[in-house]
């Protein structure tokens, strides 16, 4: 299990991200308007550098939705490996079986 602090603020900065979204979309899309003037643009990309850093939708980390484990993530099922390997043992997950050669 990955300390709980870890998953909040993993959780803190999806929040952030999605308060944020609209208004970071806004201020790139004129930064990156070649039709404004320069002054125009670099006054976005000041507010743009000016929002929280965990605004950021990059700075958000794939996590296991189970343990909360940063490493070894299927995006497709929102686990790890670890997790799945569990969970497929336990015969939760449909079709899956334990290889064995």
């Amino acid at each position: 299990m990955a300390k709980k602090s870890a998953v909040e603020r993993n959780r803190k900065r999806e929040r952030l991200s999605q308060r944020y979204a609209a208004k970071r979309a806004q201020l790139k899309a004129i930064a990156r308007d070649r039709d404004l003037p320069i002054e125009e643009r670099f006054k976005a990309q000041l507010k743009l550098s000016a929002l929280p850093r965990n605004s950021a939708p990059i700075r958000i980390r794939n996590r296991c939705g189970i343990t909360g484990r940063p490493r070894g993530y299927y995006r497709k099922l929102n686990m790890s490996r670890i997790a799945l390997r569990d969970y497929a043992s336990s015969g939760f997950v449909p079709g899956m079986v334990k290889s064995s050669w």
